[in-house]
């Protein structure tokens, strides 16, 4: 873009803000860092005592996945209402730049604004799209619905549950091209501004769209639309509030059956029954013991646990299309860890502590990269830190914005990340931390499994 006065300003008035957010960060994460130096010797120590308690001081007498059906039970998908708000919020800024449509297939962005998953409806050849668009409605801006699909599918589409005032289908027969179709229902002799695509959107669809409308722009989404997502609203945070304490759980419940000699893929089996008990779909798991972990997404054996080894697990599931992301490195009562892994524990936990304190709204997502990094970096593990820091959580499990260095997003309220240092010695060991977080009223970070205790407390306690 060429600079000018306005962009001049703007800019300056952002830096001095991130500045200023940033000088006090860097304060207070030097005072964090003095206490933990000198605390993780002493905790280490501690946790050597506390693997020598009997591991009936701590167990709980309950079947096998008891209480993880019910945390969940009062939880409920995002309600109409909501659906028409976000298409009202989407019009008025198709409105405010122009934009003559917006247009998503089936995804997170078409589940966002029209209740429209993968899930509910597999991509194929053959477009579905979704299409909104803004009218003056009385000197109102209403948002229009039309969904666009093959003709022989009309029926199949007409029953999906999508939110709107008057929904209009438009269905393509086979030898039809679905593009003119989708552009004709926007009446095209009076497209001017752009079309706004999901980001995510099949190439060849895009391609579609602008063959049939070469005096028209079409482009991805721009960031006032992208952030309407990435700023979660409370029924949201609720939902992911619920699904990642659940999938904490569960990983608390497994630990609790696993023993020296069971297997990775035994305790995948476990995971996997915990999330189905906890009515998580979708789910996933990664289980790596010892030196297995050391490849941040596994070897692809089958490795039995020793007494030396530690475990990782990071696993996650669907509550109402929403996602959770949890992963704890920890030990069992009988096992007997290295000083040395033990060591490398407490500085990723403090890694993962600091880059909590530095997630505030108003900073800039790779200064919170940079606490984490620099913290290791610091202990002696430069370049043993081999990811980014963390991703945003929602309605993908990996989603915008992300925390890594490079960029200069800003952090905003109501923004889901996860925050996830870790450690990968190939050969030798690895050992990551991961709870996802959120942005509240206040701009300040909260961990979605607070709820449940938050952080691991220990290597024996995650």
């Amino acid at each position: 873009m060429k600079p000018d006065s306005h962009v001049d300003a703007s800019v300056s008035g952002k830096e001095t803000t991130q500045t200023f957010v940033t000088s006090k960060v860097t304060r207070s994460l030097s005072k964090w860092r003095l206490f933990f130096s000198f605390s993780i010797c002493a905790t280490i120590f501690y946790l050597q005592f506390l693997t020598n308690v009997s591991p009936e001081s701590h167990s709980v007498d309950y079947d096998r996945w008891t209480g993880l059906a019910s945390h969940c039970s009062d939880a409920q998908p995002i309600d109409g209402s909501e659906f028409l708000q976000r298409q009202e919020n989407l019009a008025k800024i198709l409105y405010g730049n122009g934009a003559s449509a917006y247009i998503a297939e089936p995804g997170a962005n078409a589940q966002y604004f029209g209740n429209i998953s993968e899930a509910t409806w597999h991509l194929s050849e053959r477009p579905l799209l979704l299409i909104i668009f803004p009218t003056l409605e009385e000197a109102n801006i209403v948002a229009k619905v039309t969904i666009i699909t093959p003709a022989f599918e009309e029926t199949r589409a007409r029953r999906l549950s999508v939110p709107g005032t008057d929904v209009s289908y438009v269905a393509w027969a086979e030898d039809e091209d679905p593009y003119t179709v989708a552009l004709h229902a926007l009446s095209a002799p009076e497209l001017e501004g752009p079309i706004y695509v999901d980001g995510m959107m099949r190439y060849f669809i895009v391609d579609g769209l602008q063959k049939v409308a070469p005096g028209v722009r079409v482009m991805s989404a721009p960031p006032e639309v992208t952030q309407l997502r990435e700023r979660k609203s409370q029924a949201e945070l609720d939902l992911l509030r619920c699904v990642n304490e659940v999938t904490l759980l569960c990983i608390r419940a497994v630990q609790a059956h696993m023993y020296i000699g069971i297997r990775e893929s035994q305790v995948l089996a476990m995971i996997d029954e915990a999330l189905a008990a906890a009515g998580l779909t979708e789910r996933w798991a990664l289980v790596l013991f010892g030196e297995n972990a050391a490849l941040p997404h596994g070897s692809g054996s089958d490795r039995t646990l020793g007494k030396a080894d530690f475990i990782l697990i990071d696993t996650g599931g669907l509550l109402f299309e929403y996602n959770s992301d949890v992963t704890r490195t920890f030990m069992l009562h009988d096992s007997s860890i290295p000083l040395e892994h033990t060591t490398i524990w407490y500085d990723v936990y403090t890694a993962q502590t600091l880059a909590h304190a530095a997630a505030q709204e108003g900073a800039n997502t790779s200064a919170v990269d940079k606490a984490a990094r620099d913290w290791l970096d610091g202990r002696g593990y430069k370049g043993y830190f081999t990811h980014r820091l963390g991703h945003g959580i929602g309605l993908e499990d990996h989603e915008a914005p992300y925390l890594r260095g490079g960029t200069d997003d800003t952090i905003q309220k109501g923004n889901a990340f996860s925050n996830e240092p870790g450690i990968y010695i190939e050969g030798k060991i690895g050992i990551r931390l991961e709870d996802c977080f959120y942005i509240d009223e206040g701009g300040n970070s909260v961990f979605l499994t607070k709820g449940v205790g938050g952080q691991a407390l220990s290597p024996l306690y995650p």
